[in-house]
């Protein structure tokens, strides 16, 4: 099992009376640097690390303080919030700029990588079929890699056995490596 971490901008706020009684710049307004909706993918997989990548200037540095232990716990399999939330791969965190807080949604998703010998257009087709899979939330070629990701659903495991048959139901393909 393979894993990555989803980071989503889900609010952001002001609070006009805290900046107009504690700021340099009382107008300062909402966050610049984020967007509700925006969305980060963090992975480490073979020769991919971007928690380091995305880390290096790419976030707010307030921001990058506050959930960058989680993403990481996230990366390496680990429960995230236990008994906090109701899904234990799944927070909620906000940076630490109290007079205008952005909000992230911060998952853990889990996948495997399925190496097949098969063309572009034939490892396209055997992602499509993945999907239908019960406990599969998505499948994807990664051209860039030569590989197939499955995501699944943490509640709903799916055998390795059950993706070389579906794989062996859409042709003659061998599986090299499930990982």
């Amino acid at each position: 099992m393979q894993y990555k971490c989803k980071l989503t901008v889900i609010d952001k706020k002001v609070f006009d009376d805290l900046q107009e009684k504690y700021l340099a710049d009382p107008q300062s307004g909402a966050c610049p640097f984020y967007e509700v909706g925006a969305e980060y993918l963090f992975e480490r997989y073979g020769d991919e690390d971007t928690f380091w990548t995305q880390g290096k200037g790419a976030h707010c540095s307030e921001a990058w303080d506050c959930f960058s232990r989680y993403v990481y716990t996230a990366l390496q399999g680990g429960s995230i919030m236990r008994g906090w939330t109701n899904d234990e791969h799944m927070m909620i965190a906000c940076c630490n700029d109290g007079t205008r807080p952005v909000i992230f949604k911060i998952e853990r998703l889990d996948y495997k990588v399925v190496y097949v010998d098969a063309d572009a257009y034939e490892q396209k087709l055997i992602a499509d079929a993945l999907k239908t899979l019960d406990g599969v939330t998505d499948a994807a070629y990664r051209a860039d890699k030569n590989f197939i990701e499955v995501f699944m659903d943490r509640n709903h495991g799916v055998s390795d056995e059950k993706i070389i048959k579906a794989v062996k139901l859409v042709g003659a393909f061998k599986v090299n490596l499930i990982d």
